[in-house]
């Protein structure tokens, strides 16, 4: 493959990153004006942004597999055509729950697109270096598309309205389905993974009723949430034990018993339920307690996105030159006290002192990004590095979903603020403990068994 034609493949895989990324920042900007136009309560703002981000993270191990197995561009091919047609049936949504279905469509096409489109870029660029330059131009798009979603959002939510949000998404989408079948080559894994529908099954029911619960628990009263949450923790047992007994499963419960692994999820949790959490309780501060436009509310978040920007790069610096320790716990610290001072901001605090705060979030969210990719992947044998960064990429959806539905659910927005400051400090407390000597050595003898062979089942002792 030519260099020309192995860079065309890098702008079509960015293309799809493009869209997808900008679906999680885009629509947040638009939820006062979507909200009053289908007359929908917090809660289905709530799901608006949830139904997305739950179904991306119920699907993206599955879709992963799913290409290895089918071919690579075959499955991206089909999640551009379903991604763009669940974006034009939002923009048709008649009403709340229209929205929502067709949410969840947009989310099974993406579910489709960023994994498999990183095992494309994997397999087009077989250089390591050239691999290595790809991945950073794949990373610098996800700080791009955080940046302009808000701005975008904003100017078509005041110019035309909500609906236009999802337009932009067909022009592109088309165009890059086009590409694909045009320049992208096929590919396959030479041994693909087997499916574990009954594995897939468990995770979808654990995630919808655990997310259920928090957005429906307050209206629908106590019993229905502790209900939801019985349901959730039996999935959780029955997928931990499922996927034990499973020679090829969806998720290798070896993984947790490395430190640093089951460190980078919980800080994935975490971090991307803070933002979650601030980006919905954001956009609806701005607007619909101070009065700001859908695109003034928008710019109000650069700051974020642009120090997020700024400071990515050198957090993946610090990682590779002292370790994975220094940026998680400079990104714990700024977490916390973005969230403790949002705690205390009033209808009257000045917009300096606010974008000022914003700044702090973006610093502390921006050092999170490489040390929890890093941190997964510490030790693992290669074979199993993807798989690893996979429930990363799953835990940081997983997160968003939760930290959107907790926000939502909480009395106030300054109680929601303090449990932002508590996930920074989890995110501190895991830094430490999961990146000395004692969290490395653990990730060495969890490599050690997984190069032995196949997973040893239960009936097996």
């Amino acid at each position: 493959m030519t260099r020309r034609r192995r860079r065309l493949v890098l702008l079509i895989c960015c293309m799809s990153l493009l869209i997808v990324s900008l679906d999680n920042t885009i629509v947040n900007v638009a939820l006062p004006s979507l909200g009053h136009d289908l007359r929908a309560p917090i809660s289905g703002l709530q799901w608006t942004v949830d139904a997305y981000t739950l179904t991306l993270a119920s699907l993206l191990m599955l879709a992963g597999s799913t290409a290895d197995r089918i071919g690579r561009r075959r499955t991206f091919q089909t999640g551009l055509v379903v991604f763009t047609a669940g974006s034009l049936l939002c923009s048709l949504a008649p009403s709340l729950g229209w929205l929502v279905a067709a949410r969840i469509v947009q989310a099974v096409g993406g579910s489709m697109l960023n994994p498999v489109a990183m095992s494309i870029i994997t397999n087009t660029f077989t250089d390591r270096r050239e691999r290595a330059q790809a991945i950073g131009v794949w990373g610098g798009v996800t700080g791009i598309s955080m940046a302009l979603g808000p701005v975008v959002g904003g100017l078509l939510t005041d110019t035309v309205n909500w609906r236009a949000i999802f337009w932009i998404n067909v022009p592109i989408g088309l165009l890059a389905l086009f590409l694909t079948w045009r320049f992208v080559p096929e590919s396959k894994a030479p041994s693909a993974r087997r499916l574990d529908p009954a594995g897939q099954v468990l995770v979808i029911v654990l995630l919808g009723t655990l997310t259920y619960g928090i957005i429906e628990g307050p209206a629908a009263g106590p019993g229905v949430s502790a209900v939801c949450f019985v349901v959730a923790a039996a999935a959780l047992a029955a997928l931990v034990v499922w996927e034990l007994r499973r020679p090829e499963p969806l998720i290798d419960m070896r993984f947790f018993r490395s430190a640093p692994f089951s460190g980078a999820a919980v800080m994935a949790v975490s971090g991307f339920a803070g933002l979650g959490a601030f980006l919905f309780l954001n956009t609806l501060y701005l607007q619909s307690h101070r009065g700001l436009s859908a695109l003034a509310a928008g710019l109000c978040t650069l700051p974020v996105a642009a120090i997020t920007t700024i400071v990515g790069p050198l957090s993946g610096r610090l990682v590779g030159t002292r370790g994975p320790r220094v940026p998680s716990v400079v990104a714990g610290v700024c977490l916390a006290v973005a969230g403790a001072l949002l705690s205390q901001v009033t209808l009257t605090t000045p917009l300096p002192l606010l974008l000022g705060i914003y700044v702090i979030f973006g610093v502390g969210f921006g050092m999170l990004n490489p040390p929890i990719t890093n941190t997964a992947v510490s030790g693992m044998p290669l074979a199993q590095a993807g798989v690893a960064a996979a429930v990363a990429s799953t835990s940081r959806q997983v997160g968003q979903s939760l930290g959107v539905a907790i926000a939502g659910s909480m009395a106030s927005s300054a109680a929601a603020y303090r449990v932002n400051a508590l996930y920074g400090l989890i995110v501190l407390a895991v830094a430490l403990l999961t990146t000395g000597r004692w969290a490395r050595a653990t990730a060495e003898r969890t490599a050690a068994r997984l190069t032995e062979g196949p997973q040893v089942t239960l009936s097996q002792g």
